[in-house]
C-alpha cells in the first residue's frame, strides 16, 4: 500500500497564503466563526420555554450558559498551545464540530426531555467550541495586522458581541414557528446546529496564515516609545510566570465581572429601578434596552480597541476601569432620578466590557510578542470563566438578599453597584502595576524563528 506524506487539508502548512493574498480576507473568516459562537449571548431566549416545558427553575435553565462560559475559558487555556501549533484552520474546524454538535446533542436532550443532555451538549461540548473558536483567529490576525492589532482583533471579537443581535430574533422566530414545547425547542436547536456548521465552514475554507516574517509594505516594527510595545517574544509557559500576566488576569476579571453583572440582569434591573416612578419601564422597553446594550457591547469592541492603537493599551484600560467606576457611581447615585443617566451609564459600561475583550489580545501582543500570543490569550480567558460566574452571582445574590430584607427598586442593587465600583478600582490598580516584561523571560531569537515550519526570511507584502 502506498502512503503519502502530504499533510492533510487542515494542516498549518496547507493554509499558507499565496503571493498577493489580501489580508483583508482574514477578518471575514474570523467573523464567520465569532458571529456564530456569539449566539451564546442569546441563550436567555431559550430560558422561558425550557423552564415551562421541562419544569425548570431559573437557576437550572441558566446552567448550560454558565457551563459554556466556564468551558470557554478552560478549553481556551488548555487548547491554546494546540491552536498555535496546528494553525487557525484546524482550530476553526474543531470549533465548528464542537459548537454544532453541541446543538445537536442539546436537540436530542430537548426531544427526549433529558435536560442533562442539553447541559452536556450546549454547555460542555458546545463550550469547548466556544473557547477554541474564540482564540482561533487571534494570533493570525495580529500577524496579518502588526500595524493595527487592536483594530484587527476588534473586528473579529466584535462578531462575538454582535452574534446575539442575529441569534436572538432568529431564535425567537424559530420558536414561534416550531413551538415552545420540548419538540419545538429540539427543532430550533437542530436548525441552529446545521446552519452554524455551514456558516462557520466559510471561515475554515477562507482563513490563511502569512509567510514567516511577512509584514505590510512600508511598515517597520515600532520602537519603544513609552507605550510598552515589545519587539521580543515570550512563550506561553514563561508568560504565566510573569507578574504582568497575572496583573492582566486581574484586570480582565474585574472588567468582565462589572460588565456581565449588568448584562445578565439588564431587563429586570431597569424595570425595578423605575417601577415606583411616574414613568415605569414596560417589558417591551426593557427588551429594547437589552438590545441597546448588545449594540454597545459590539460597537465598543471595535471602537475602543481601535482607539487603543492610538493611545496605547494601558491608557485604554485606564479609561475602561476608571471611567467605568464613575459610570457605576452615577447610576448608583442618580440612576433612579434620570432615565438618561441610567441608560447612558449602562451603555458606556457595556461598551467598555466589550472593548476590554477586544483590547486584551493586543495588550498581550505588546507585552509578550506574537510568538505564542494565542496560547497566552487562551490562558488569560480563565479570568472570563470566573467572571462569568462571579458577576451574575453578585448581582442576583445581593438582589435576592435585599428583596428578602424588604427593599425594592434601586435598593435591590445599591450594594452590588458599590461592589462593582470596588472591583473596578482593584482592576485599575492592577493595570497600573503592569510594566515591560523582564528580558529573562524572552525567547532566544532562534527559538522564535523555529516556531513556524519552514521558516523563511522576512518579507514584505502588499497592504491590501
Amino acid at each position: 500500500m502506498v502512503t503519502s506524506d502530504r499533510p492533510g487539508p487542515l494542516h498549518r502548512s496547507r493554509t499558507l497564503a499565496p503571493p498577493g493574498w489580501s489580508r483583508w480576507l482574514v477578518p471575514p473568516a474570523a467573523l464567520s466563526v465569532h458571529l456564530s459562537i456569539g449566539q451564546a449571548y442569546a441563550w436567555s431566549v431559550f430560558k422561558p420555554p425550557l423552564e415551562s416545558s421541562l419544569d425548570l427553575s431559573g437557576t437550572a435553565s441558566a446552567l448550560p450558559f454558565q457551563l459554556g462560559i466556564v468551558m470557554l475559558g478552560l478549553s481556551a487555556a488548555f487548547g491554546g498551545t494546540l491552536v498555535e501549533r496546528n494553525g487557525p484552520r484546524w482550530a476553526m474546524f474543531v470549533s465548528l464540530v464542537c459548537f454544532s454538535s453541541g446543538f445537536l446533542i442539546a436537540s436530542l436532550g430537548a426531544a427526549t426531555r433529558q435536560y442533562w443532555l442539553v447541559v452536556l451538549g450546549y454547555g460542555f461540548v458546545g463550550g469547548i467550541g466556544l473557547g477554541i473558536g474564540y482564540i482561533s483567529p487571534v494570533s493570525t490576525l495580529m500577524k496579518w495586522f502588526p500595524d493595527r492589532p487592536g483594530m484587527a482583533t476588534g473586528i473579529a471579537i466584535m462578531g462575538f458581541g454582535g452574534g446575539a443581535l442575529i441569534a436572538s430574533p432568529w431564535s425567537s422566530k424559530l420558536l414561534e414557528h416550531f413551538g415552545t414545547d420540548s419538540g419545538g425547542i429540539a427543532a430550533t436547536f437542530l436548525v441552529h446546529g446545521v446552519t452554524y456548521a455551514v456558516f462557520m465552514a466559510l471561515g475554515v475554507l477562507l482563513v490563511r496564515v502569512p509567510p514567516d516574517g511577512w509584514r505590510p509594505a512600508g511598515w517597520e516594527p515600532p520602537r519603544e516609545r513609552g507605550r510598552m510595545v515589545s519587539t521580543a517574544d515570550v512563550s506561553a509557559r514563561n508568560a504565566v510566570r510573569t507578574p504582568q500576566f497575572w496583573c492582566l488576569w486581574v484586570v480582565l476579571c474585574m472588567n468582565v465581572t462589572a460588565g456581565i453583572g449588568i448584562l445578565e440582569k439588564a431587563a429586570p434591573m431597569i424595570g425595578d429601578y423605575f417601577a415606583g416612578t411616574a414613568t415605569p419601564v414596560t417589558a417591551t422597553a426593557a427588551a429594547g434596552f437589552v438590545a441597546l446594550l448588545s449594540a454597545a457591547n459590539m460597537a465598543g469592541r471595535l471602537l475602543w480597541s481601535s482607539a487603543s492603537d492610538l493611545i496605547g493599551r494601558k491608557n485604554m484600560y485606564r479609561v475602561y476601569l476608571g471611567v467605568g467606576a464613575l459610570m457605576y457611581l452615577a447610576i448608583a447615585q442618580l440612576g433612579d432620578s434620570s432615565k438618561p443617566v441610567f441608560v447612558i451609564g449602562a451603555l458606556v459600561i457595556l461598551s467598555f466590557y466589550g472593548g476590554g475583550f477586544a483590547t486584551a489580545p493586543a495588550y498581550l501582543k505588546d507585552l509578550f510578542g506574537t510568538y505564542q500570543v494565542g496560547a497566552i490569550h487562551g490562558r488569560l480567558l480563565t479570568a472570563w470563566s470566573l467572571a462569568g460566574v462571579l458577576g451574575p452571582f453578585i448581582v442576583n445574590k445581593v438582589a435576592d438578599h435585599q428583596e428578602a430584607a424588604g427593599k425594592t427598586g434601586p435598593g435591590l442593587y445599591s450594594l452590588s453597584l458599590t461592589i462593582m465600583i470596588v472591583l473596578l478600582v482593584v482592576g485599575f490598580i492592577a493595570n497600573e502595576l503592569v510594566r515591560p516584561v523582564h528580558p529573562r523571560f524572552h525567547e532566544p531569537a532562534r527559538a522564535t524563528e523555529a516556531a513556524g515550519a519552514g521558516a523563511a526570511p522576512a518579507q514584505k507584502g502588499t497592504d491590501r
